[in-house]
């Protein structure tokens, strides 16, 4: 999640285990642990594009080296505060805020190496958008509202405890709703044609109504949105070419593997001119929210090649998003369940239900 969430997440859970024991302290330290496993961004600058991919939500979101710090940690904060609580509850401190921020990490889609070093295999779940005010607001709400009030204040903990409440509950139903358009999706897939060997399914930005699913065929992958608010549950999917072949002898390089390896699969490849090759990675959503067919995708690499052709790495190419108000107003009107009109051309074929019922190309 985004740092300003993890941060109220881990003052609030701070405050709920040693609020009343270590007063101010309680949320100051939550709020400082729970942006701790993400400074590993701090690393960023002496670290290569491919490097950093395996570094972020790697080492610092481990089970095993949070399990290492968390008594370390308390050990060295109970020797700060020695008047205030024991060194088991700053533990249980501690370890709550770093295992809730991991937790909540593998809710987004980005993956998260919970199990390293034994794999860097990423737990991803993308039940839940990376930015999501309606996880966020409750909790900051609850925290704040009651930090108007003495640490031994009841008040104060039942404030807490209800911003933490509703912001939990809020998460499971980001996981039953996963679980409905899952559902959905297949359905769609299966009455309309197209053989998907894996289907990955995801929010779209700042909410949990409007979902897209992403099916790999043989050839290419299907995109398609769903709304909970929809009334017809029949899923519109659009064709995306992966090209994966004119990547050529560059398809072994290990550049490529570990693109391939984050993004698990989920890309397509673009020659941009000038003989260079972009691994675009469908996950992450586009520019212009998936609304257009002139957008770029969020998550773009550009391979380098040297003097014989050969990869030597790669650097990822930021698109400008300018989202303007004609754009943001045909994204309120999709998640209020208004059916998505594609009228600008693009190299990607449309495919619409047909009279059968089967995905046909225009």
């Amino acid at each position: 999640m985004d740092s300003l969430t993890q941060i109220t997440l881990g003052a609030a859970v701070g405050e709920a285990v040693a609020g009343r024991e270590a007063g101010k302290n309680a949320p100051l330290w939550g709020a400082f642990f729970g942006t701790l496993p993400d400074l590993d961004v701090l690393a960023n600058p002496f670290l290569t594009e491919a490097q950093s991919l395996l570094w972020h939500r790697g080492p610092s979101h481990s089970l095993l080296l949070g399990a290492v710090l968390t008594p370390l940690l308390a050990l060295a904060l109970a020797r700060i505060h020695d008047d205030g609580p024991s060194w088991r509850r700053w533990v249980v401190l501690v370890g709550s805020v770093l295992f809730t921020h991991i937790g909540l990490d593998c809710l987004t889609t980005y993956g998260t190496q919970i199990f390293w070093p034994f794999t860097r295999t990423p737990v991803i779940i993308g039940s839940i958008f990376i930015i999501d005010p309606l996880y966020t607001i409750p909790l900051a709400a609850g925290l704040l509202i009651g930090l108007r009030w003495p640490s031994t204040a009841r008040a104060r903990r039942v404030s807490n405890y209800v911003g933490l409440a509703i912001s939990s509950g809020y998460l499971l139903i980001t996981l039953i709703n996963k679980a409905h358009v899952e559902s959905v999706f297949q359905a769609s897939l299966q009455s309309q044609g197209p053989p998907a060997e894996r289907v990955f399914t995801k929010p779209t930005a700042f909410n949990n109504l409007l979902w897209t699913a992403i099916a790999e065929g043989e050839d290419g992958f299907y995109v398609g949105f769903y709304s909970l608010l929809d009334e017809d549950r029949a899923v519109d999917f659009r064709s995306v070419p992966k090209r994966h072949d004119q990547l050529g002898n560059a398809a072994d390089s290990p550049f490529v593997d570990r693109l391939r390896w984050f993004s698990r699969g989920y890309f397509i490849v673009r020659e941009t001119g000038n003989g260079r090759l972009t691994i675009q990675d469908l996950r992450f959503g586009r520019s212009d929210l998936g609304l257009t067919r002139d957008g770029t995708y969020i998550f773009t690499f550009v391979l380098d090649r040297n003097d014989e052709g050969q990869i030597t790495g790669f650097q990822q190419e930021r698109p400008e998003v300018r989202v303007r108000w004609p754009l943001l107003r045909r994204f309120v009107a999709r998640i209020g369940g208004r059916p998505l009109r594609l009228n600008t051309t693009s190299d990607l074929p449309r495919r619409n239900t047909s009279v059968n019922g089967s995905i046909a190309s225009q």
